[in-house]
């Protein structure tokens, strides 16, 4: 099988002693693509740095909506510069986050931010990978509608200048909102990434959802460190792992894993290029 990972925070610190080997054992297990996304300058920075050194790895570059403290004019001029490097395919981990950040003021700045490096993206030509998680965790709330009315806008002025970005402007990263949310991100040709938690025993109700998205349109992610799957859940998470997420994609949609390799790793080169 050839599998891809399409977020993994390879940087993190908890891969310092063993990063070479979790690297080795992704490729030993069938990965032939890891996606790292930054959260702001410096781990962007590294994300490059990790792309850099093999060849399997690939990075993202921007600010995280819980990182926006480190927003500034010169830090946002080194994600731009960081953007240049051949090597970074996305605009990202960038979007909203109303689960930490509760005060409308900096909610707003969240907007603001957004909106700026949509834009950057857009002037590049590279995709952008989304966070969204609503306050107290519920699949649904208003940073769900605020970041729809966002995209929609956005995406609506890449259709009108005929922008390529329009057919394929980015992914939903870690999924967790409800089936119309889902919906309303595919029809802005969105693509939707799934992670660990749809092995859990008690995710019926999101291996539901999951059941109703189209194959074409699914990218799976390991978000490693975190949100190991099934087996290996409560431990830390590694790109390896991402073959359960494959397992489990298989069970909802009565495909092999090795069919549902294919297609998500079709659907990541589609939307990322990887530099080809």
């Amino acid at each position: 099988m050839r599998l891809t990972d399409t977020h993994c925070h390879l940087d993190y610190h908890k891969f310092n002693p063993d990063r070479d080997a979790v690297i080795q054992r992704a490729k030993d297990s069938g990965l032939i693509r890891i996606l790292v996304p930054g959260l702001d300058s410096r781990s962007s920075k590294e994300a490059v740095r990790l792309a850099e050194s093999n060849p399997m790895v690939h990075a993202a570059v921007g600010f995280h909506p819980t990182d926006l403290e480190k927003f500034s004019e010169k830090n946002f001029e080194q994600i731009k510069q960081l953007a240049t490097h051949p090597k970074v395919v996305a605009i990202g981990e960038i979007g909203l986050d109303y689960y930490w950040v509760k005060e409308e003021e900096k909610r707003t700045f969240q907007h603001e931010a957004l909106k700026r490096q949509l834009a950057f993206a857009e002037e590049i030509n590279k995709p952008v990978i989304i966070h969204m998680r609503e306050e107290k965790d519920a699949w649904f709330g208003q940073a769900s509608v605020d970041l729809l009315d966002i995209l929609t806008e956005w995406r609506d002025r890449l259709k009108s200048q005929n922008h390529p970005l329009a057919e394929k402007p980015g992914v939903l990263h870690s999924f967790n909102g409800t089936l119309e949310t889902a919906q309303k991100a595919l029809a802005l040709n969105f693509y939707i990434g799934v992670t660990g938690p749809v092995t859990y025993k008690n995710a019926n109700e999101k291996r539901q959802i999951i059941r109703q998205l189209p194959l074409e349109r699914l990218l799976i992610e390991t978000d490693a460190p975190f949100l190991a799957p099934v087996p290996h859940r409560g431990g830390r998470n590694e790109p390896a792992f991402v073959c359960h997420i494959a397992d489990k994609i298989g069970e909802i949609h009565s495909k092999s894993p090795a069919e549902i390799a294919k297609i998500t790793t079709t659907n990541a080169a589609r939307l990322f290029a990887w530099g080809d």
